[in-house]
């Protein structure tokens, strides 16, 4: 179960199912021929001299030319850290090349699937500037628990209200028995998150940078806030 983990992980850096077969084949058996892979493997020797080829151009694999020609697998954090620096310096070129558009911040956009709204938060919360409101179960804010930690090192106001104390993550906390899965985020009285999270491909959140909803949301949880303010004083 590990391996194929592995496969599907390395396919996210632009290897085909082939490739990281192959990759991974390399690196657990040392140097190979072509032959050799393609007996270990089981994918025909024309498949595994193309993957071989391809892995050697993709900075994976390298040639040992002995006689025999020999492939060797590059260390995987060697090949793994070279591609995110690739693709960081992608990233950056993108950004500054791209071109202008008109952002329509008052519009209401639908982020279906956990993972899409996780990386939505962990976006909101690196991207704040000055204060977030996070209302949420312990087990989601545990997730971002990096992110917040570097939020408030940065020196942003943190209001975290939750069934659980992370006190230590925020400048202001509340205890409040959130309904399980529920997310409300806000971030610099601009942008606003709000949905169900619970583990699912159809997780759904709604995302908004409109002004009304914005201050909608914010007076709810100050109206909340105050009410949990005012049974501490009871």
């Amino acid at each position: 179960m590990k391996k194929t983990d592995v496969i599907e992980k390395l396919m996210q850096f632009n290897l085909s199912r082939p490739e990281a077969i192959v990759y991974m084949c390399l690196w657990e058996h040392g140097e190979l021929t072509g032959y050799e892979a393609s007996k270990l493997t089981g994918i025909s020797r024309s498949n595994v001299y193309g993957a071989l080829n391809v892995l050697a151009d993709k900075g994976a694999a390298v040639i040992i030319e002995s006689g025999t020609t020999l492939y060797s697998a590059v260390n995987p954090e060697e090949f793994l850290a070279n591609k995110i620096r690739h693709l960081e310096e992608d990233r950056q070129y993108i950004i500054d090349n791209m071109p202008k558009n008109i952002v329509n911040v008052d519009s209401y956009t639908t982020i279906q699937g956990y993972r899409n709204i996780k990386d939505k938060i962990r976006y909101m919360i690196t991207h704040c500037d000055m204060r977030l409101y996070f209302a949420s179960n312990g087990d989601i804010i545990r997730q971002f628990e990096d992110e917040l930690i570097k939020a408030k090192e940065k020196g942003l106001k943190i209001v975290i209200m939750s069934n659980r104390d992370f006190s230590y993550l925020s400048t202001q906390f509340y205890d409040d028995d959130v309904e399980d899965g529920q997310v409300r985020l806000i971030t610099d009285s601009t942008y606003v998150l709000t949905g169900e999270l619970h583990g699912k491909t159809n997780d759904t959140c709604l995302y908004s940078g409109q002004k009304n909803l914005v201050t909608i949301m914010k007076e709810a949880l100050r109206n909340k806030i105050r009410l949990l303010e005012l049974e501490g004083e009871a």
